[in-house]
C-alpha cells in the first residue's frame, strides 16, 4: 500500500467502526437480542456502500469482496453489546438500598448515548460521503451529479436501512440537517477535487459534512416544515 491508499482505508475502517457503532447502540435502546445487534451493526456501517455498488453496477458488492468492513462492523457490535450487558448486570447487582446508585446509571447511560450517537453519526456520514465519491471516481466516472448523488447515498443509506430495521422514523427525513449535510460536504468535495488534490479534497468534504452536522446538532437547526 501506498500513503494514499494506507489513508483511505484506516477513513473507511474509521466510518464502519463509527456507523457500526451507531446501529449497534440503537439495536441495544430496542432491547435487541446479541444477533440483532450485529445484524443491525453491520447493516448500518455497509449498507450505504451496498447501495452505491449496485448503482455503478459494481457486483457483487465490495462487502462480499472484501468482508473485512463487515468483520470489522461485527466485531464493534458484539463488543458494545457485551460492554453494555456488563454496565447493566453490575446496575442490577447494586443493593436495593443505594437507590441513588441504581438511577444514576440509567441517567448517566441516557446522555452519553445521546452524545455518542450523535458523533458516531457525524463522523460516519462525513467519512462514507467522501468515500462514496471516491469510489466512483475510481470507477472512471466524473458527472458533477452522479458523483453528488453516489456520494450522498453512500453517506446515508446504511443509517435509512438501520431505522427502517428498527421501525423507526427515517432520521433523514426529520432530524437535524442529516442529509443536507451529506448533501453540502459531497458538493465541497466534488468541487474541491477539481482544484485540489483527492486527498484534500475528501478531507474538506468529509469536514463540512461533520461541521455543520455537529452545528445543527447544537442549534437545533431544522428545515421548515407544516404543522
Amino acid at each position: 500500500m501506498d500513503y494514499s491508499e494506507i489513508v483511505l482505508f484506516t477513513m473507511e475502517i474509521v466510518g464502519t467502526i463509527a456507523f457500526a457503532s451507531s446501529g449497534a447502540m440503537l439495536a441495544i435502546r430496542k432491547n435487541m437480542d446479541l444477533f440483532g445487534v450485529g445484524v443491525l451493526g453491520v447493516i448500518t456501517s455497509v449498507g450505504g456502500g451496498v447501495i452505491r455498488d449496485l448503482i455503478l453496477g459494481c457486483t457483487p458488492p465490495n462487502m462480499f469482496r472484501n468482508p473485512v468492513y463487515t468483520m470489522v462492523a461485527l466485531g464493534v457490535s458484539i463488543f458494545l453489546f457485551l460492554v453494555i450487558y456488563t454496565l447493566r448486570s453490575s446496575r442490577q447487582s447494586i443493593p436495593s438500598g443505594d437507590a441513588k446508585g441504581v438511577r444514576a446509571l440509567p441517567e448517566k447511560l441516557a446522555a452519553a448515548y445521546d452524545k455518542t450517537m450523535t458523533l458516531f453519526d457525524a463522523l460516519g456520514l462525513g467519512i462514507f460521503t467522501v468515500m462514496g465519491i471516491n469510489t466512483a471516481r475510481t470507477l472512471g466516472y466524473d458527472q458533477r451529479f452522479l458523483l453528488i448523488f453516489v456520494g450522498v447515498i453512500t453517506g446515508v443509506g446504511g443509517g435509512l436501512l438501520r431505522d427502517v430495521i428498527a421501525q423507526e422514523k427515517p432520521y433523514i427525513l426529520t432530524k437535524h440537517i442529516y442529509a443536507c449535510a451529506s448533501i453540502a460536504g459531497a458538493f465541497a468535495c466534488v468541487y474541491a477535487g477539481e482544484r485540489l488534490g483527492e486527498l484534500a479534497a475528501m478531507a474538506l468534504g468529509a469536514l463540512v459534512v461533520i461541521l455543520v452536522r455537529l452545528l445543527a446538532m447544537h442549534y437545533r437547526w431544522n428545515l421548515p416544515r407544516i404543522g
